[in-house]
Order: C-alpha cells, then structure tokens, then sequence
C-alpha cells in the first residue's frame, strides 16, 4: 500500500492541529454577529459561529472560517491517468491522487460516497503538507498531481497551495470536479491548473436534483474553463431514468460543441447500482453507444465510452483518417500512434497535453 511505502502516518477521529495547523479558508466574508459567508462555491453559504457549511469539512470558529481537512487527504493512491478519465493529456503516465472527505453535492449514486459524505473524524487522515505532497511525486518520478475521488472545491486550499507549489517543480496538475466553484477562486486556481476534468451530470434540472444541486453553475465552470485556455475534458454518467434521454443528450452535446468547441473530449460512462441508486440496473451498453451516435452526430471529435472495458469506444481516433490513434483497454495504453501530437498515419493534429 502506497502509504505505508512511503511511512505516512494516520489518525483517527477530530483533525489534529499539531501536525499541520488549521488553514484559514480563502474565499468568504464576515457578517455581522460573527457569522461569515462563504463565497467558494455556488451555495454561498452562510454560518453561524460554531457551525459548518453544506460542505462539512469548513467551520466557523468565533467568526473565521477554517478549513477542517487541510493537509488531510483521507485517500492518496497512484492511479493511470486514464482513470480520471484524461485521454488527451500523457496518456499512459501515473497521476499521484489526493482525495479528503466532504463534498458539495448530494449525489444519490455516488461510488466514493464513503469520502464524499463523510465528516472529518469519520476515516483516518495522513498529515501531507503541500511540501510533502510535491516531495512524494518527485520521489516516486509521477509527472502530474491529481484532486479527485471528492469533491476539489472541498479541500479548495489544500488544492490551491499543493498547486502553487507543483507548479514552482516543474510539475503537472489536474483536478475532477463537479464544476461548482464561483469564478474568483477558480480563476485563481486555473493560474496553476493544466488541465480539468468536469462532471456534467445531465442536461436538465431533473438530473442536478439527483445531486442537490444545480445545472447554471457547472455550465458557466465549464465556459470559464475554455475561456482560460485550460485542457478540458467532460464526463456524463449516463444513468437510467435519471438523464439517458437521447434529446437531452442531443441538447447537452450541441451545447458542448458551441460553448467549449468540437474538439473537446466527452466521456460517456457506465452507472452501476451504488449508494442509493442500487434499486437502478447498470447503463445497458446500447444506450451509451446511441449516445456516442448522438454525439458523433452532432459532430464532436473526440467521443468515449467508459466502465465497459474492452469496448471499441474506449479508444481515440482520428478524426480525419478514421484510424485508431491511442488504443486503450479501460484504463491500460497498449498502442499509441500519435508522434508530437499528429496522428502518424495521415498527420492530423489532435490537441491535448501530450509532452
């Protein structure tokens, strides 16, 4: 196991402050009577002294607001990049993953739900300051740090210093996100940010109300991204019932390719019954390949189907020649035919991080 290799150190039960200190949180206003509002996300929260926001993980102590989860990872693994899904950006390299508990969202088929609804106290923690963090991807030669498994916008400071300090060695970041934070931090954050991975849940409000939350905030993440020269790619969970309705699907690719352009990577990937969806069956396979018609239709460059290992689809093609330009097995690159980015059999360029 990864932490015990690198002889990490974990605690259960409230947040230490010895080991790291609590850090402020970045973006929030204070408000008469020791209240404070918090400005990171969408929900604005507003908190009492003593209380926490929606997210669990930021409290109010006398009138400052901290984050709880600071340094804190609850999760911290080496995955393939492909995992999150990123096909554009070194395909076939390791990403050092950090993940804590908390999240904005409420969504009912959630697979990390033990992270992302959990309170601090609730797992163990390791003590991993920024510094630590940096020093483990330059130990173990990983070219990208990574925020997932919860949501970034959480642990938004841990994210932001880990990055600033990234950045300073010469690495890569990346974070998967439900795309809720309001612009002035993630503008903040994309100064040290190569590349995005956004969740789009669906296209309707049907589908956000699946997740508590709401659709007008992930789609102006998503343009701000784009508008920030940032690599993006986006992820549909295509769940039955909730947002496989092929016109809506249709609305949300059409969407895509005049917002954010048609050469932005979609993801279609496979619900399987978790959390407090088990009474749903999994994504039946055809209907994330009418997906992938809608998408090519509509006329998107470079459209996947995820969770289903194996598939034709999980693969990158040409969108010139039609051949097949990264071969991928679920997660695994088992052929590459890219040469500095061109496709080698007619020399299309296809755009992504690929150095």
């Amino acid at each position: 196991m990864l932490l015990r290799t690198l002889g990490l150190r974990g605690t259960w039960g409230a947040p230490s402050v010895t080991e790291v200190p609590l850090k402020e949180v970045m973006f929030y206003r204070k408000l008469e009577g020791n209240w404070i509002q918090c400005e990171t996300c969408f929900r604005m929260c507003t908190v009492p002294p003593g209380g926490r926001g929606f997210c669990r993980v930021r409290e109010n102590r006398e009138g400052r607001y901290y984050s709880l989860v600071y340094a804190r990872p609850s999760a911290v693994h080496i995955d393939p990049i492909e995992k999150e899904p990123q096909y554009h950006m070194l395909p076939g390299t390791e990403i050092l993953c950090f993940g804590t508990v908390g999240c904005n969202f409420r969504c009912r088929h959630c697979h990390n739900w033990h992270l992302s609804q959990a309170s601090p106290g609730d797992l163990e923690t390791y003590d991993i300051p920024p510094e630590r963090a940096v020093e483990i991807a330059l130990k173990k030669n990983i070219p990208t740090l990574s925020f997932t498994y919860n949501e970034p916008t959480a642990f938004y400071e841990y994210v932001y210093d880990v990055a600033v300090l990234a950045k300073s060695k010469g690495l890569r970041i990346l974070w998967h996100s439900n795309g809720s934070m309001n612009p002035e931090p993630l503008k903040r954050l994309l100064r040290y940010t190569d590349a995005v991975t956004i969740d789009l849940k669906g296209f309707t409000e049907k589908a956000y109300d699946n997740s508590s939350a709401e659709l007008e905030p992930v789609l102006r993440t998503l343009k701000i991204v784009r508008q920030e020269g940032k690599w993006l790619e986006v992820v549909n969970l295509v769940i039955p019932t909730i947002n496989d309705d092929p016109s809506d699907i249709r609305r949300m690719c059409e969407w895509i390719k005049e917002n954010l352009g048609e050469d932005t990577p979609l993801h279609f990937s496979r619900f399987f019954p978790n959390y407090r969806l088990t009474h749903l069956p999994p994504t039946p396979i055809r209907t994330l390949e009418k997906a992938h018609e809608i998408a090519s239709d509509v006329g998107l460059h470079y459209v996947t189907i995820g969770n289903v290992p194996g598939h034709k689809y999980n693969s990158t093609f040409c969108p010139r020649c039609g051949k097949r330009v990264i071969y991928r097995v679920h997660f695994q690159v088992l052929e590459n035919n890219l040469r500095n980015g061109r496709c080698k059999f007619c020399g299309y360029s296809i755009p992504g991080i690929w150095e």
